[in-house]
């Protein structure tokens, strides 16, 4: 067993006052220790926080005690460390950006639990649907997916006519966690297709549940740890070093801030390069130092971390002001 988790989760349900909530929910994490990404929006949550088991457990209850997210699923990861470095909580017009104006609390492609996809793999009706970024599915996807080159989810209107010759197929959508697919599934729908579905709980859940079996190369992730191991059954690297083309699903950040690009380098170049994907990225005034990870945090010019602490320290003052003064 390892001294810290890593919980990633999403719910669709509907947030009246996201701004007290964001308030609200950002104090529990700060007095429980925890660091992550966590985003509130009218639609719902989508989150990913890292601490010890304890302070994780106690995060899953916070959760799970609020009536409106008591059906929550977590997946639940062992790690070295703390897998982020800071705490935000944010609130945003979506809990993943999408643009696609569905709702999949009205409408969305059938749940597969991963047992139930695992059944399916080798079915000739079914077509896998990766609903990821190109970067992502370079470095690791399910044997004959179909992969877009997209770089997130708000481009999926630009290539549904690449399956258009498909809408006959069973269509098994898939994702890390689950959360885009709920959009991407229920927006298929809305295009014609008959007969869709998704992985519930996404790749993640598939590799802690069964095992990852037939997928292949690793699962890219958004926290320090960059790329996770899902296939523990026949896995295999399916990804190449960007700069010597030899076998590599280690990914990282381009060292250039102002290129940043996600790609597969391993040590050798990664330390001869200093952390850059090219001789120009290199060479360039904005490239940040190189520590070995390729991981990068990023800045922020939206929610300070500090936000909402300060917010509920402030109303809490003045609730002990009011009370002494109706005394």
């Amino acid at each position: 067993m390892k001294p810290f988790r890593v919980i990633l989760y999403y719910y669709y349900a509907p947030i009246a006052d996201t701004e007290t909530y964001r308030d609200e929910h950002h104090l529990f994490c700060v007095e429980h220790h925890l660091l992550g990404r966590i985003i509130i929006a009218p639609e719902g949550l989508n989150g990913t926080v890292s601490g010890t088991p304890e302070d994780c457990e106690s995060y899953m209850n916070y959760i799970r005690s609020d009536e409106r997210f008591r059906n929550v699923q977590f997946k639940v990861e062992e790690h070295d460390k703390i897998a982020f470095q800071k705490l935000h909580v944010r609130v945003k017009d979506e809990i993943v950006n999408s643009d696609l104006n569905v709702n999949p609390l009205v409408r969305t492609g059938k749940h597969l639990e991963p047992s139930e996809f695992k059944q399916i793999l080798n079915d000739p009706d079914v077509v896998l649907v990766d609903m990821r970024s190109d970067y992502e599915h370079e470095v690791g996807k399910f044997k004959g997916a179909v992969t877009f080159n997209m770089h997130n989810l708000r481009e999926l209107p630009d290539h549904v006519h690449e399956i258009e010759h498909l809408k006959d197929k069973k269509i098994v959508t898939y994702c890390t966690g689950g959360i885009k697919c709920e959009k991407a599934s229920a927006y298929l729908l809305e295009q014609g297709f008959k007969d869709v579905y998704q992985l519930h709980g996404g790749i993640i859940r598939y590799g802690l549940e069964e095992g990852g079996e037939n997928f292949d190369g690793k699962c890219y992730v958004f926290d320090n740890r960059i790329t996770v191991d899902v296939n523990s059954v026949n896995p295999t690297v399916i990804s190449k070093c960007y700069i010597c083309g030899e076998p590599c699903d280690r990914m990282i950040n381009c060292s250039n801030a102002e290129c940043n690009t996600h790609v597969p380098v391993c040590h050798s170049c990664a330390e001869q390069m200093e952390g850059a994907c090219s001789p120009e990225c290199k060479a360039h005034p904005g490239k940040r130092a190189y520590d070995g990870t390729g991981y990068y945090v990023s800045n922020s010019n939206h929610y300070h971390p500090l936000q909402g602490l300060k917010s509920q320290k402030k109303n809490l003052k003045k609730m002990k002001l009011a009370a002494r003064t109706e005394a």
